[in-house]
């Protein structure tokens, strides 16, 4: 019952930050006390330009705003595990193993100078969300004092992540615009998407404008006795679904209710957030209203290959391969690139020369134009 109450307690503090970008750096502290974490982050990564936004970090707090900073201006761009991680499906646990080999890791930079000095040795990591060019990333590191990662961590990690996915996504929805619980509806009133404050039965009791328009349109929902659902019989159902299961909190609600897809009836498609309001601070919201749930419905976002991805398997290259082929766009030539991956200058000379073969280039600048017409960018 402890753990429950644990797992219970460390889900409201993910979902609480959803609504108040503040609470983040708390809820990441929670969530690395209930894994067994030494230091957590919520970051972002661009796969062409590997620039960083570290939206959230939490760690020892004697030395942790010195390797924030450096990561954002140095390390950021040499982390060993992009692009590889983001070949991975969203909400994956993924270890180091699985991108580059622990050996070939302790060798690179980013692990003597930016890990090692922190005692940081093992660690997991998740895609919270993939676009075109770029990936949301949580991450949980360990101390060296508590060893690597075992099962037990792996297991509450993979039960945890699902929920700090849906919550960001709702911060990203809201624009991570601040509000009080207890003035909810006023301050989500202007949002884009549109957003229902609904109870278990998903009788509508708030609707922004954005929401009214969706109703009016009568493309993708419609209100019937004051009542939201969709016109997808599908998602209306797990809809209801999600709406009864938040009368039991964040834990009941579970996977469920995380970028639930809709089909309008023209076609386009649209994804609805659901955000419990029966636990943590927004409990005082949901009594306010005598409301479950808050629900937010935007249109989804065009799912395309990431360059890495399209790149890697039109020309049929390895991971190692992929990793050298960014380095060398990003970094430099081979005398840069070598001692940062980690390896000597013939072994990145040698996956040089294959990349120029498969991609039947010659230069570097080629390279370049290469991987940039698969961005989109000029």
């Amino acid at each position: 019952m402890r753990e429950a109450e644990e797992l219970s307690q460390v889900i409201g503090d993910v979902y609480d930050a959803s609504l108040d970008p503040a609470l983040w750096q708390n809820a990441i502290e929670s969530v690395c006390g209930y894994i067994g974490a030494a230091s957590g982050s919520l970051h972002s990564q661009d796969s062409i330009s590997r620039a960083t936004d570290a939206l959230f970090w939490w760690g020892d707090p004697s030395s942790a705003p010195h390797y924030f900073k450096t990561y954002l201006e140095t390390y950021g761009k040499m982390n060993p595990i992009f692009p590889g991680v983001i070949f991975f499906d969203v909400e994956r646990s993924v270890a180091v193993p699985d991108v580059i080999s622990c050996e070939e890791f302790v060798r690179t930079r980013f692990f003597r100078e930016w890990l090692a000095p922190q005692s940081l040795t093992d660690g997991l990591f998740s895609n919270l969300e993939k676009g075109a060019t770029s990936c949301a990333l949580f991450t949980a590191m360990r101390h060296t004092a508590q060893g690597e990662v075992d099962d037990r961590m792996r297991q509450r990690f993979e039960l945890i992540t699902p929920h700090v996915r849906r919550s960001m996504l709702i911060g990203k929805v809201i624009d991570l615009h601040r509000v009080e619980a207890a003035t909810l509806a006023d301050s989500l009133d202007e949002l884009a998407s549109g957003m229902f404050i609904v109870d278990s039965t998903g009788r509508i009791i708030h609707a922004n404008a954005s929401a009214h328009r969706l109703i009016a349109e009568a493309d993708v929902l419609r209100a019937t006795n004051g009542r939201i659902a969709a016109f997808d019989l599908q998602g209306s159902r797990k809809l209801l679904d999600v709406f009864m299961a938040a009368r039991s909190g964040d834990v009941a609600v579970g996977k469920s209710g995380i970028a639930l897809p809709l089909t309008a009836r023209s076609g386009e498609r649209y994804v609805a957030h659901v955000l419990p309001l029966t636990s943590g601070k927004r409990r005082k919201a949901g009594v306010s209203y005598s409301a479950t749930a808050a629900v937010f419905i935007r249109k989804a976002a065009l799912d395309l290959p990431s360059p890495p991805e399209a790149v890697a398997s039109q020309f049929n290259l390895t991971p190692a391969e992929l990793r050298v082929l960014f380095a060398i766009i990003e970094i430099g030539g081979v005398p840069e690139v070598a001692p940062v991956l980690g390896i000597s200058d013939q072994t990145v000379k040698s996956h040089l020369h294959r990349i120029y073969e498969k991609t039947a280039t010659k230069r570097q600048a080629d390279l370049v134009k290469l991987v940039a017409s698969y961005s989109g960018r000029p």
